[in-house]
């Protein structure tokens, strides 16, 4: 039996990006680009007519910008995810796509590997974030931790201080390995945060103690 294709929809006001990214991905095993979208506004429209799995989303278009899309797109559409594909990477930029909902961030230097990676990732409900900005967003997360001392925030279904920062960094796409280097512990003591996490919140996977993190406003 053969697997359905994951079906992709681009949003881009350049008709050369859109041309370029449809032949590309148009290219890959499994994938199919359903329709394409000159503005945020028609991406929202088309998004609900054709239910795509992946919408590349651009950030600067007319009438209605990618953020603002990406957030209708996710309202109407909980079960199709967001990658952005931009050449902008300032922060304004990428915590305002996150916040409304992407869960991939790629500059549009990226590699068609890359963009490959990334489409298969959000459809199996991971994030994907390109290296240096999912450094950026480790950076963050670990900058806004409380000082020691400070009063400590009152966490969600009994989360521990710690669980949560890790739940932060895996919110930003990183793996368990990453997680222990991040925090200078053992991969056997993250899998056990983990674990807690998954327990406490009830979540099933990654990509479900992501939502989890965004909806409490852990991330």
């Amino acid at each position: 039996m053969t697997k359905a294709p994951i079906r992709v929809l681009i949003a881009d006001d350049q008709r050369v990006v859109r041309d370029g990214l449809s032949m590309l991905i148009g290219l890959i095993d499994g994938v199919e680009v359903i329709g394409t979208a000159c503005d945020g506004a028609e991406a929202v429209e088309r998004a609900k007519t054709e239910r795509p799995d992946v919408v590349l989303m651009d950030l600067r278009m007319p009438r209605m910008e990618g953020a603002e899309a990406t957030r209708a797109v996710r309202a109407a559409l909980p079960d199709t995810q967001v990658l952005i594909l931009t050449t902008y990477a300032d922060d304004e930029s990428l915590f305002g796509a996150l916040q409304a909902g992407a869960r991939g961030y790629l500059t549009k230097d990226a590699s068609a590997e890359e963009i490959e990676q990334a489409i298969r990732a959000l459809f199996a409900g991971q994030t994907h974030l390109d290296p240096a900005i999912q450094q950026r967003l480790v950076t963050a997360v670990l900058d806004a931790a409380p000082a020691p001392g400070a009063a400590a925030q009152a966490l969600p279904d009994d989360l521990t201080p710690r669980e949560a920062e890790v739940l932060k960094l895996i919110a930003t796409g990183l793996s368990n390995a990453e997680i222990a280097e991040t925090l200078v512990v053992s991969p056997a003591t993250v899998k056990t945060h983990v674990n807690r996490i998954f327990y406490k919140t009830g979540a099933r996977d990654r990509a479900q103690a992501v939502r989890y993190a965004y909806e409490q406003g852990i991330a």
